[in-house]
């Protein structure tokens, strides 16, 4: 895509992504400029080689209008005010969100209907690159432009669209706050190895290396996740006694189907 990228925010998110998007070669640094008021993340930002600045009348110059990608990587509350000072590139750019909750008729009003808008949900494991990234683009975004930003959220994980804006509250209920699930099971299962005799720090050990195992041979097997937990349960063994717990009356599914469920009513309403 022609013109620059400009980032928006450089916080724990936007620098993740930052780093990938050069570290990946995807970006130059004289292609990319980051505006960010906060002195200390300026500063670290810059120490990437990258243009920044604190505000977007700093960067009136330099861009003249030469905008392929404006990422917005600031908190919901101040989004509105923050998206209004980039309103005279509407015509050229195209304009990614990664603020929860925003919708793309949010972005609309404050930049005009004819601005090219794509939301983004991405979650906290980006920050090492091995995040979930998922895309929502309205009519006004070029096919190219959409081709380009999913290379750039490439570098930070997974990457998958959406063709319904609705169903993004879904996916913040599922991937965007689904760490901290995972995060908690894992507590769960160090507590529960601790009760049964292990050592503090021997029980953290074998829950977060069997998640993270677990998780890594699901996503790489050609086999679905519940082919891959028959193989390891035998007939009565001890296995299928956790399992008999656990899988009982759909106990667990029915639980992680309530707490999706509520994540996905709170993004609704965090979005009004």
């Amino acid at each position: 895509m022609d013109g620059k990228v400009i980032l928006v925010g450089c916080g724990n998110m936007g620098y993740a992504m930052l780093k990938g998007w050069l570290s990946s070669g995807k970006l130059a640094t004289g292609d990319t400029i980051v505006v960010e008021p906060n002195a200390e993340l300026r500063a670290r930002a810059a120490s990437l080689g990258v243009t920044v600045a604190a505000s977007a009348d700093e960067i009136d110059g330099e861009i003249n209008g030469d905008a392929g990608v404006v990422f917005f990587a600031v908190k919901p509350q101040v989004i509105r005010d923050v998206a209004a000072q980039y309103k005279q590139l509407a015509e050229k750019a195209t304009f990614v969100s990664v603020a929860a909750g925003t919708s793309v008729a949010t972005f609309e009003e404050v930049l005009g209907g004819q601005a090219a808008i794509m939301r983004c949900m991405p979650n906290t494991p980006a920050a090492i690159g091995k995040g979930m990234m998922v895309i929502f683009s309205n009519r006004n975004v070029a096919a190219d432009a959409e081709k380009f930003v999913g290379e750039l959220l490439a570098t930070s994980g997974a990457v998958t669209t959406i063709k319904d804006e609705q169903l993004m509250d879904a996916v913040t209920a599922v991937s965007g706050s689904g760490p901290a699930y995972i995060f908690h099971f894992i507590e769960c299962l160090a507590t529960a190895g601790e009760k049964a005799g292990l050592p503090t720090e021997t029980a953290k050990l074998l829950a977060m290396q069997t998640v993270y195992g677990a998780a890594s041979l699901a996503k790489e097997s050609a086999e679905e996740p519940g082919v891959l937990r028959e193989q390891v349960t035998s007939p009565n063994g001890t296995t299928a006694a956790a399992l008999s717990v656990l899988m009982d009356g759909d106990r667990l599914l029915d639980l992680v189907s309530e707490a999706v469920e509520a994540a996905r009513k709170r993004s609704i309403e965090l979005g009004k």
